[in-house]
């Protein structure tokens, strides 16, 4: 039956709708924890330390931490695996080109796929950046607070991040109302509610997550 499912378009839309909507809690609470970093070095390296010890003594020295990581990496498998096989069963559904073009798909619609993209380098890079430090010069393990002003000191940084974190608003618009259509909480009289739930959303991120680089190149994080 699984298999049944996964193998329909409603059941590939379900899968992205169900990661996506995942994915998008992690970001809420990961924003809030970004935040902290206004508050200085002391609190945001607590908050830091705290997350990997979530659930002592029950739960082992990061062992909450490992599992949500698990449960965020099987969501963007899932994701982007139904969003890549959606888009070449869409493809192979009209193999020739529309002979007029409707402009009737917004923006953020258009550019999904390619913030897909955009999106998935970034976690790359993110992760590289400021978990492992491969690809930061001068990385301090166990300063949280120290690597985010030494990564947002720098113009490749913050261009890298802005542009990622427009791009994740863009996605968070369309995504989120498509995926109350596909879990079939959509309908018309709760359109526009959607809608303005998808843009606050949309721009909270977008803002609460640019704050920081911001703070950083103002100096109000320093």
């Amino acid at each position: 039956m699984a298999r049944t499912v996964w193998d329909s378009t409603v059941g590939k839309k379900t899968v992205m709708a169900v990661s996506g909507l995942i994915m998008l809690l992690y970001l809420v609470v990961h924003m809030i924890g970004n935040l902290k970093i206004f508050f200085g070095a002391g609190e945001f390296n607590h908050y830091a330390h705290w997350l990997r010890t979530v659930g002592e003594p029950f739960m082992h020295y990061e062992w909450t931490l490992w599992l949500v990581r698990i449960v965020l990496v099987a969501a963007v498998v899932a994701h982007a695996t139904s969003a890549y096989q959606l888009s070449r069963r869409d493809i192979k559904a009209r193999p020739s080109k529309y002979v007029h073009k409707k402009p009737r798909a917004g923006y953020a619609t258009r550019t999904m796929r390619w913030g897909g993209i955009i999106l998935g380098l970034f976690i790359v890079w993110h992760i590289l950046d400021l978990t492992t430090g491969t690809v930061h010069p001068g990385f301090q393990a166990g300063h949280p607070y120290q690597n985010v002003v030494d990564t947002f000191s720098t113009w490749y940084g913050n261009v890298i991040y802005i542009v990622a974190m427009l791009a994740l608003g863009l996605h968070v618009r369309h995504g989120f109302w498509s995926a109350a259509q596909t879990l079939g909480v959509g309908s018309r009289a709760r359109d526009r509610a959607l809608k303005t739930i998808a843009n606050a959303l949309a721009l909270l991120l977008t803002a609460g997550f640019i704050a920081v680089p911001v703070g950083v190149m103002t100096g109000l994080v320093s």
